[in-house]
């Protein structure tokens, strides 16, 4: 088939550009032609939190991707619908992650398959975003009416899904992020990071909002067993919110942690994702509140065990005592589980379960569950 992705991908950063671009990569090894129609502007810079919303990374080859879509130009959207209509695409494939994105992404789809041959089918990160604002609803209403078919990688979403459509939506849990480089030794990553390779570290990875947890996290490092117990934290990823970031500076401050919370705050590249991973013993996401994750599947690529919060969709994908423990969103609760991550051989057949799970959450899975969502089966 002829696909259009139309979302994120290089030279802007980040988990969704990552996704896209593996997902390209999945579609054409299935021998389909793929274009991705990603943004020449995807948010203000007023509205963009971070300090860059671009990569100083290469472009990932043998990927045909299209710079066009500005996401506050309605005479733009118009041009990039129309452009798809001709082309009849197959399939229009697209993302959708928050109600800012709907008005954009809404009037290009409804263009782009008004030649009655294209269909679009939607992944969908959130429904409900993490951060309600007012408007939402009818924004998210005005987006899913361009579309035939929704997969979503949580159960949850899948079921707010449905209180906004009845159109076909089938549940694919996010694949394995195998896109970074292999595991390096401890002692290599250490060295890399100026860590010492003889202590304990958890590691908390990803863009740092206020519903990610690290607050929750650094209460739990101030328990006095985890102090005692000489475990340390690497915080690897860059702050969302200055407010959110002073708070945790505030706690770290507070309970005297700065030597055992190393914090590396700045955009972490791919090429150094695996450093990170190889230097801790577990990964730690004590979530408020969660769909999916998709450091859960970069945790599973490096086949570092976890300890994630009882929240939205990660459970689902850590199994209790298989490749990792549960907890509740407090901090003696996170502590507690990884207290008893620690313990000497918690987890019995780690390597075993690490390798069975992953093998549920592969590329190919994920693409032939999207195609019968919009194709039916064959």
């Amino acid at each position: 088939m002829r696909i259009a992705l139309l979302g994120t991908a290089h030279p802007l950063r980040g988990g969704l550009a990552a996704f896209n671009e593996r997902l390209a990569y999945q579609l054409q090894s299935e021998g389909h032609e793929v274009i991705i129609y990603s943004f020449s502007l995807q948010y203000p810079s007023i509205l963009f939190p971070g300090k860059t919303q671009f990569t100083d990374s290469p472009a990932p080859e043998g990927l045909k991707i299209k710079t066009r879509v500005n996401s506050i130009n309605p005479l733009n959207w118009l041009s990039v619908g129309s452009e798809m209509n001709k082309e009849k695409f197959d399939l229009i494939i697209v993302k959708y992650w928050m109600p800012f994105m709907a008005p954009a992404f809404g009037t290009i789809l409804k263009r782009g398959k008004s030649n009655g041959h294209t269909r679009v089918v939607c992944i969908v990160d959130n429904i409900i975003p993490h951060e309600n604002r007012i408007g939402d609803k009818q924004l998210t209403n005005y987006f899913i009416k361009a579309v035939d078919a929704f997969v979503t990688m949580s159960k949850d979403v899948l079921m707010y899904l449905k209180g906004f459509t009845s159109k076909p939506s089938f549940f694919s849990p996010h694949p394995v992020y195998d896109i970074f480089k292999e595991a390096v030794s401890k002692s290599e990553a250490c060295t890399k990071l100026k860590l010492d390779p003889a202590k304990r570290y958890m590691l908390f990875f990803g863009f740092i909002r206020d519903y990610k947890g690290l607050d929750l996290l650094l209460e739990a490092m101030a328990d006095k067993r985890i102090v005692e117990s000489g475990i340390e934290l690497i915080v690897a990823g860059e702050y969302y919110d200055k407010a959110v970031e002073a708070n945790n500076n505030r706690i770290i401050a507070e309970h005297n942690l700065q030597q055992a919370v190393h914090l590396f705050t700045d955009f972490i590249p791919d090429s150094d994702v695996r450093y990170f991973f190889s230097a801790a013993d577990v990964v730690v996401q004590p979530y408020k509140h969660a769909t999916q994750s998709g450091i859960t599947q970069i945790a599973y690529h490096f086949e570092k065990p976890m300890v994630v919060t009882n929240v939205g969709g990660l459970a689902e994908v850590v199994p209790e005592g298989k490749v990792g423990f549960l907890a509740e969103p407090d901090s003696k609760s996170i502590a507690d589980a990884i207290l008893k991550f620690y313990k000497p051989d918690s987890l019995p057949g780690l390597k075993e379960n690490m390798l069975a799970e992953k093998k549920k959450y592969t590329w190919g899975t994920f693409s032939k569950v999207m195609m019968e969502a919009v194709f039916g089966k064959h």
